[in-house]
């Protein structure tokens, strides 16, 4: 109805009302995936691997009510995952959060990106373990996606002093990419922290 047309982007409205994640509800997600897969150890690799390094994240940067998930032992059950808890599922009308299922290659990443990966692991993610991208990582991808989401995210991490210049120009040099788009994320790193 009308009243639908006067609601705020959330990127306006006061942070107490925005819908975001909680750590507890990306651990249900993981248990859930592990079930589904059959698999005890769950890649998280979008914006909710956040929560893995920082469980209480800046409100901003939790306000997906999915995460990007694939099984590690058997990448292609995402499938299954995304068809038993993906989006419209009656997980996800019952919780509000569901899991997207991914592949492998979703994310652009930096070598070695495996070695620092942040497990999420205890009661109630029921034996299965939830590994999530470390934020220079996750900056990374998030600055070769370059959807405007995606650098309003980074951008926020550079607010918060989440993450900095001289690791993410590091990581940079250390993913493999076209020259072009190495020179563009190259340039948006030195911009984003100059402010």
């Amino acid at each position: 109805g009308f009243a639908h047309h006067l609601r705020l982007p959330e990127s306006l409205l006061p942070t107490s009302e925005i819908r975001s994640m909680r750590r507890s509800e990306l651990e249900h997600l993981i248990r859930a995936s592990g079930e589904i897969a059959g698999d005890d150890e769950i890649i998280i690799v979008g914006s909710q691997a956040i929560l893995g390094q920082f469980p209480n994240a800046p409100v901003r940067l939790l306000m997906s009510m999915e995460a990007d998930i694939y099984p590690k032992n058997d990448p292609q059950k995402a499938d299954k995952v995304d068809g038993a808890i993906g989006e419209g599922s009656s997980f996800h009308e019952l919780h509000g959060y569901y899991a997207q299922g991914v592949g492998k290659k979703t994310a652009v990443l930096p070598a070695d990106w495996e070695s620092r990966l942040v497990a999420v692991k205890n009661e109630n993610t029921n034996g299965v373990t939830g590994y999530c991208l470390e934020v220079h990582d996750l900056a990374i991808s998030k600055m070769i996606a370059m959807r405007p989401k995606d650098l309003e995210f980074v951008q926020e991490l550079v607010r918060h002093d989440m993450i900095n210049k001289k690791t993410m120009l590091h990581r940079l040099k250390q993913t493999d990419l076209e020259n072009s788009i190495r020179r563009i994320a190259h340039a948006r790193i030195k911009s984003f922290f100059k402010s």
